[in-house]
């Protein structure tokens, strides 16, 4: 049975792990699907879950949720040794994601200019520059919101994490530019960039359900266009003129050039391209 005063502690467990509002959302919600199905922890337990997951879910959801019972049960073991010390050595793997999954859903380039070109034609510029300072510094959703008219005019935005680093995202001179006429034009000379029409802070849940309403209208597979695929879309354009893995890694804020290698690989759409273009004979 869960217990909601455990549920609280695992919550300040996570935070001080420094997640996300989201991903502690999403860990306490695995959470709470397992004690619908068991009424306890045990690694037999935990593997049956696992089978489940596997039978109902993607794999990005199933280790998702593979990572937070096992950070759960690393939760009990601290706060319990005793009681719980034979969860500390059971940890379920995850599953293996296909990394074709994660390029095959990356705006192409094509696209991205459609995209943009309509917005601008529809006089849509908010949307626009979204668009474009998303797919134009490699900066995830929750970055892009914290942007403001200050920032674009010294032309970068530091992020400080709780751990005390820095994260500088650079704005190009060209965007810079633009986006400052844009806020001339609108009466805007300092503070947030992205507000809602309320005046708040739009939300990333605003900003990927408008961006699915408009890939529909402009005939573009909705698929691929989500916040975090302008990022993808940084990163593949920037190797393409500038073949420097190691600071792309840093301007991704990438922990590890690993996570940046992705990017050296090729979608199916990519790889079928160029194979037409090469095999010949």
């Amino acid at each position: 049975m869960l217990d909601e005063e455990m549920l609280n502690k695992y919550i300040k467990y996570l935070k001080k792990k420094n997640l996300s509002n989201n991903s502690i959302m999403a860990y306490t919600g695995s959470v709470r699907l397992f004690f619908n199905l068991y009424h306890e922890i045990t690694p037999e337990y935990l593997q049956q879950y696992k089978n489940f997951l596997i039978s109902s879910y993607r794999p990005s959801t199933i280790n998702q949720r593979i990572y937070a019972m096992n950070h759960y049960s690393r939760f009990l073991t601290e706060t319990n040794e005793e009681e719980f010390y034979p969860l500390s050595s059971f940890q379920l793997p995850s599953v293996k994601v296909q990394q074709k999954t994660f390029l095959d859903t990356t705006i192409s380039v094509e696209d991205y200019e459609l995209l943009k070109s309509k917005l601008k034609e529809e006089k849509k510029y908010f949307w626009y520059f979204v668009v474009r300072f998303l797919a134009a510094t490699g900066a995830r959703v929750s970055e892009l919101i914290q942007i403001k008219v200050e920032h674009i005019n010294l032309g970068y935005l530091d992020l400080y994490s709780k751990g005390g680093k820095i994260r500088r995202i650079y704005f190009p001179d060209s965007l810079c530019t633009e986006a400052l006429d844009w806020c001339n034009e609108k009466g805007i000379h300092s503070g947030f960039l992205f507000l809602n029409k309320k005046g708040r802070l739009i939300t990333p849940r605003g900003i990927n359900a408008q961006l699915k309403y408009l890939s529909k209208r402009y005939g573009i597979n909705p698929d691929t266009v989500y916040p975090h695929s302008f990022r993808h879309r940084f990163a593949k354009n920037f190797l393409s003129r500038f073949n420097d893995i190691s600071l792309l890694a840093d301007l991704m804020g990438h922990d590890s050039i690993e996570t940046t290698r992705i990017y050296l690989t090729h979608s199916s759409q990519e790889q079928q391209q160029l194979l037409d273009e090469i095999i010949t004979w």
